[in-house]
Order: structure tokens, then C-alpha cells, then sequence
């Protein structure tokens, strides 16, 4: 049986690997019916936290407060 007399090298052994079974596809995006946002489909929405129209993660709402309106409290 045939042996290699030298290591292949990992540049000569990459190029024999380019074909369609090595290459990263990047992954579709769909619109969220709920937010419109995008996001990954068969995913829990990033943005909303809604899978198939149903709350799966409770999300936090974003605080809009002002650092001003703060200091303005306290006086």
C-alpha cells in the first residue's frame, strides 16, 4: 500500500477541499409577523421574544428615562 513520503501541507491540503461540502452558507433571514423585525426562521424572535404569534420569552421593555428627568425627580 502507498504511503506519503512527506506531510501534505495544510495549503495544498485546503485546496482539495474546495469544493461545495467545505464552504459556510450564510443562514436566511425572515421577517417576525410581530415585530417586523428580522430574525432567524424557525427561531424565537430576538427582538420580541414571539414564536409562531405565542409569547415564548417574556421581554423587558426599554426604559426611555432621561438622565435629566431623573434629576429633576430628587429636587
Amino acid at each position: 500500500m502507498a504511503v506519503p513520503k512527506k506531510r501534505c501541507s495544510s495549503c495544498r491540503r485546503d485546496k482539495r477541499r474546495g469544493g461545495q461540502t467545505h464552504k459556510i452558507w450564510a443562514t436566511g433571514t425572515v421577517t417576525c409577523p410581530n415585530c417586523k423585525d428580522t430574525m432567524i426562521p424557525h427561531h424565537v424572535c430576538p427582538s420580541c421574544g414571539q414564536y409562531n404569534k405565542v409569547a415564548v420569552i417574556a421581554m423587558q421593555k426599554e426604559k426611555t428615562d432621561a438622565p435629566s428627568a431623573k434629576k429633576e425627580a430628587k429636587k
